[in-house]
């Protein structure tokens, strides 16, 4: 069993009621673990500064590839049980199309996807669920082709290679490096200390620390009193892998929901991926 496969065991026993959505992200992350997607990224061309690299790239990704993953995501969430992912029959399979689907989920476009789930009159926030996953083998493969490729100093608060806002902050060895990891495609690149990745101000006065009340935690949750974001940061001795990212950020929860009660929230989106992308 893989380090992967080990935490989303320990997610699956302790989440017992997530065991629907957690099938559909095992799968992803089955996907993300294959080579499929490796042969459709090409290598990237340098561009503009403050460009991820993903808006750079011109992919012909297979309609079969996207097609074949949408088809079984949907039925997985049929099978599920709740109502609303059993609410994705299997006809939203045919009658949807894949190759936009993927296309809004590189973008996170929420409203695409909103207009398509009242157009076949089925559950907006369970195919939310599936289209935010559609995308995340490509990314995690996108990483992996071009991790090496991101620009030295890059300072920017959102991911360099997808344009994602990170999933989380990790402080690591005893140097303490500090690094913003994306949740979508995997990638970690450098932060700046004391500045809020969201909105970029680093007026402390802006910033402040809230401590979870469990004793012996290595986490911390950053908030910003200027934009109402947040940040989870860990202290750790090293970074996690790519491929953990995601299920590092869901076995965190409790930290997203005391943001929450806090008033404080995650940017949906950056809207820095063009609609050709």
């Amino acid at each position: 069993m893989t380090r992967g496969e080990d935490a989303l065991a320990a997610l699956q026993r302790r989440r017992p009621e997530w065991a629907p959505w957690l099938t559909l992200v095992e799968e992803v992350v089955r996907e993300g673990a294959g080579s499929a997607w490796d042969p459709v990224v090409r290598a990237i061309q340098p561009g503009r500064n403050g460009s991820p690299l993903l808006d750079r790239a011109a992919i012909p990704v297979p309609d079969a590839l996207v097609s074949d993953l949408l088809a079984r995501l949907v039925r997985l969430a049929r099978q599920g049980g709740t109502p609303k992912l059993s609410a994705l029959d299997a006809a939203i399979s045919t009658r949807v199309d894949a190759t936009s689907m993927f296309s809004a989920s590189l973008r996170q476009d929420h409203g695409y996807v909103a207009d398509v789930a009242a157009e076949l009159g089925t559950d907006a926030e369970a195919l939310q669920a599936v289209a935010a996953l559609l995308a995340v083998p490509f990314l995690q493969a996108c990483q992996r082709k071009w991790g090496a490729s991101v620009p030295e100093g890059w300072v920017e608060g959102y991911c360099p290679v997808c344009a994602s806002w990170p999933a989380f902050a990790e402080v690591r060895g005893i140097e303490r490096t500090r690094c913003l990891r994306c949740g979508r495609c995997g990638a970690a690149w450098l932060a700046h200390t004391l500045r809020c990745p969201f909105c970029a101000t680093d007026d402390h006065d802006e910033l402040l620390t809230l401590m979870p009340q469990k004793p012996g935690t290595n986490a911390v949750i950053e908030a910003c009193k200027r934009c109402r974001g947040y940040l989870k940061t860990f202290t750790k001795l090293q970074g996690c892998p790519p491929s953990e990212v995601m299920l590092e950020d869901l076995a965190s929860v409790e930290l997203d929901v005391a943001a929450l009660e806090q008033g404080y929230s995650r940017p949906m989106a950056t809207n820095l991926l063009s609609q050709g992308t």
